[in-house]
Parts: structure tokens; sequence; C-alpha cells
């Protein structure tokens, strides 16, 4: 197996963190410590000769060149190059595999030293054919760095240009597989979707039909799929769930979990479990009858599927987990990757076709009865929603490298209020109810500094509307509720 030679090279006062991230993430990466190791000046001996003959020594053994760029242009004489430059010039002449990482966006470029001003213009001009990426903190310059140089090994032909869920998983054995998972898929299978294997069939007939071998050894997805612990050979494979107070991203939250032990199965069951006990399950006093209906806040399959989704389609060439969040008013799920070239986010809400990214997952996440068939799933969703009169899930491609789809919580969302008709107080109630569960007529006077005629006259519209119930009739112990929600303030 060839070894590649990795340079990093940026201003070493203001980029000590950066740089010491990318090397003690490649050495420690499972996969990339394999096949690279790196070279950081900090880090090398003492010697005799000059530091610049010596910095642009290294650049030339070196196969591949990570340039990370600051505000600094870092300490040169008048006139000459900075050691940065100096290095990217090198590197340049001599033909190696350039990677130009700039820490903050486009905004603040003008801040930057002139020196970093030019190069960053000279980077940026199409023609030049540069690959450069934007960051902004360590973690997210170690996960670009990973997709770089997972894609520098493919060109290689180091690693098979096969999916990820279709490579060999190295080191990995028989006995990781979880014989009762085996089990449970024979039976679901062989019930819901009609399964050829029978039940007493042997582990390497059943993952030989699935395509979970090649070459005789364990396929990524086998392990993905049923090892007994798939973070013993993935860490990024992982669905991290956070509950929080607001409708922001504050701290501290309310719940938060990672579920990274588990096989795929088992994480999906138990993220779409956090998001069921996180949502309200309302009582509602139907018309004319005594009875109760107890309607989820958001359609338990459209919950499911966002999940799996992003658990079958996303990037696992990348470290970054799926992440679920749960705020006030809704719920965001993330994954790395985006959507195949021959869809468009419109596409989801109309019949499509399936182009997952990774076929082997989504085939035995279909055959276990986890994912629907043709692209259906994201329809069905916008199905229930609408059916429960919700808004449509809101599907997001972000900069091309992540996909989040969205799940309103209730009908209530800024969208919605700003054509209803509602002055900014109105508005202003409607999320405070949302977070407090109820208002009274005082508490309105008093937080817009009102007359009670005109907090009567605010209030009496909301209920009209069919936006708050009033609890009570007269007296203090009138209060206003969201329209279907329980009779009492949060937490009480």
């Amino acid at each position: 197996m060839k070894r590649y030679k990795i340079f990093i090279s940026g201003v070493q006062k203001e980029l000590k963190i950066e740089r010491r991230a990318v090397k003690e993430f490649v050495r420690k990466d499972v996969l990339l410590s394999e096949y690279f190791d790196v070279f950081l000046f900090e880090d090398a001996p003492a010697k005799s000769k000059s530091a610049e003959k010596a910095y642009i020594e290294e650049v030339r053994k070196s196969n591949v060149y990570i340039g990370i760029l600051g505000q600094k242009y870092g300490d040169s004489e008048k006139g000459a190059l900075s050691p940065t430059e100096a290095e990217f010039r090198e590197a340049k002449a001599k033909h190696k595999e350039i990677l130009i990482y700039i820490k903050g966006q486009n905004t603040v470029d003008k801040r930057r030293d002139s020196g970093v001003q030019k190069l960053v213009k000279e980077i940026r001009n199409p023609k030049a054919g540069y690959s450069y990426r934007r960051f902004e903190d360590a973690g997210e310059l170690t996960n670009l760095v990973y997709e770089s140089l997972i894609s520098f090994l493919k060109e290689k032909g180091e690693i098979g240009k096969a999916g990820f869920d279709q490579r060999i998983c190295e080191g990995a054995k028989f006995s990781d597989i979880d014989n009762a998972k085996i089990k449970w898929f024979l039976k679901v299978a062989r019930s819901k979707r009609n399964f050829p294997l029978g039940l007493d069939s042997s582990i390497k007939d059943v993952f030989t039909h699935l395509k979970l071998i090649k070459d005789g050894k364990l396929t990524n997805s086998a392990i993905l799929l049923f090892g007994k612990n798939p973070r013993k050979f993935f860490d990024q494979a992982k669905i991290k769930c956070v509950q929080l107070p607001s409708t922001e991203v504050v701290k501290p939250f309310s719940s938060y979990h990672i579920y990274e032990e588990e096989n795929l199965f088992e994480q999906v069951d138990k993220a779409v479990a956090f998001v069921l006990d996180a949502i309200k399950f309302p009582v509602i006093q139907q018309a004319h009858t005594v009875q109760v209906a107890r309607p989820r806040e958001i359609p338990e399959f459209a919950i499911h599927e966002a999940i799996v989704n992003a658990v079958a389609h996303r990037d696992y060439n990348t470290t970054s987990s799926v992440q679920v969040m749960v705020f006030l008013d809704r719920v965001e799920i993330w994954n790395s990757g985006t959507l195949p070239g021959n869809l468009k986010v419109e596409d989801l809400k109309k019949p499509h076709s399936s182009h997952p990214s990774n076929t082997t997952l989504a085939n035995v996440l279909y055959f276990g009865n986890y994912i629907q068939q043709l692209g259906s799933g994201t329809t069905e969703m916008v199905r229930q929603c609408k059916e429960q009169g919700l808004p449509e899930p809101e599907f997001v491609s972000v900069r091309n490298l992540e996909f989040k789809t969205i799940l309103a919580r209730d009908i209530y969302t800024d969208d919605v209020l700003s054509v209803l008709g509602l002055n900014d107080r109105q508005i202003e109630t409607v999320k405070f109810v949302k977070v407090e569960g109820r208002i009274t007529n005082k508490e309105y006077q008093k937080k817009f500094d009102l007359k009670k005629r005109q907090s009567t006259d605010d209030l009496k519209e909301l209920e009209i509307k069919g936006i708050l119930a009033r609890v009570g009739t007269t007296g203090k112990g009138t209060y206003y509720i969201l329209k279907g929600a329980p009779k009492g303030r949060k937490g009480h």
C-alpha cells in the first residue's frame, strides 16, 4: 500500500488550533491513517539549515499540500513572501495536489491582511482551477479535509469507486455480527416484503442475497445494519438527538442523547422514540361527545420517514452525524450529502423515482420494512401533514453539502401568522402562548401597556379567527390557550 505525505501550511500563531486539529484527525482516523503521513513544521526536530529551506524541502517531498488561510499574512521581510505563500508557490510549481481552506465567509475577506486578500482573490479565480472550501471552526475544517482526502484516494485508485455502503469493512469478522438481529430481520422481511429466504438460512446465504458480502468479506453495510457494535468501525455512524426549550438553538438543552452503540435499525427506532416523547400528545375535546382524540402533533409516519431517509441517504464519507433537533415549533432532521443530480428539492413533493445514495443500505432497509419503495415516502409525508392541518414538510439543500427536513409542530409558523391579518401584538402573543401555554387579559395589558378594552378586543379577534380559545367566562380565572391545547400552563 502506497503512503502519501501531507504538508500543512498556514500562519502558525493564528492557526495553531486548526493546524493541529488536521494532523490529529488524519492520525486518528482508521482509514486516512493507513494512507497518509502528515508533516507539521512545529513537530519537526530542529535542523541546522534555515527554516525556510527546511519547509520548502518538505513541500517538495509531499503529495498533498493543505493550505489554511486566516486573517494574517504571516511574518516576512520587506518585499519577500510569507512562509505560507512561499509554500503555496512551491506546491504550485511542483504540481502538488493543492487543497485550500479559507477560515470565514467572503463577508470578512476585506478585513484580511492585504497579502491574504491577494491570495484569496487568486485562489477564487475559476480559471486557476484550485480546490478551495470555507470553514468556521476546526470541526468543520476536519470534515472538509476528510471529504477531500477521500476523493484524492478514489482518484488514485487506492479505494474502490463503489459507494461507501458497498466497500469491504476492513477488519470486520462474522463474529462481529448480531445473530439475533438477523433472525429478527428474516421474520420481518418474510412477513412484510415476501423475502425468499427461510428463517433457518445461514448468515452467509442471507448476506450474499442482500449483497452484504464482497470477495468473501463483510461490507460496511453489513456492519452498519447487523453489527454488534458498529461504532467499533465507524465513529460517524450515529444519530444526535436534542430537545430545545425555544424556537432557536439555546442552552441548556431540555434533553440530549447520542445513539451510536446500536445498529442502524435500532438507531432509527430510538431517534423516533426520542422525538415522539418530546412532542406533545394533546387531549382535545370533541364536539357533542365525551370522547377525546389524541393525534400526534406531527404524524408519526412523517417523523419516521424523515429520520430513515437521513440514515439511508447521508454521505458516510463525512464525519458528521445525523442530527435530530426538536424545537418548540418544529422538528429538524439534518444529514450530510445532497440530492442526486437528476432530482430537485421540489420533486420530493410529487411522484418521483427513487435514487438512494446508498443503494445497498436502502435495499436492506426496504426489506426490513423501514422505507417505502419507488420514492413514495416523501409524498406520503406531505399528504399526512396536510391531512392533519399542518404545513407541508420543508425540504432544504444546504450549500449542496447537507440536507434537512423541517416538520412543523403546529400550524402557527411565522409564514402562517404573517398572512392571518394579525397585528404585531397578536403575533407576539401567539408565540408567547406557544412557549408559556396560556395568557390572561391582565398579562396582555401589562405586556403591551394597553388599556383593558384594547386588550379585550385583540384577544377576542384571536378567538374569532380560531387561534386562541378562552378558558373560563369572566374574572381572574379566565385565560387564553391555543385552540385545542390542554387546559393548563405548560409544566403545571
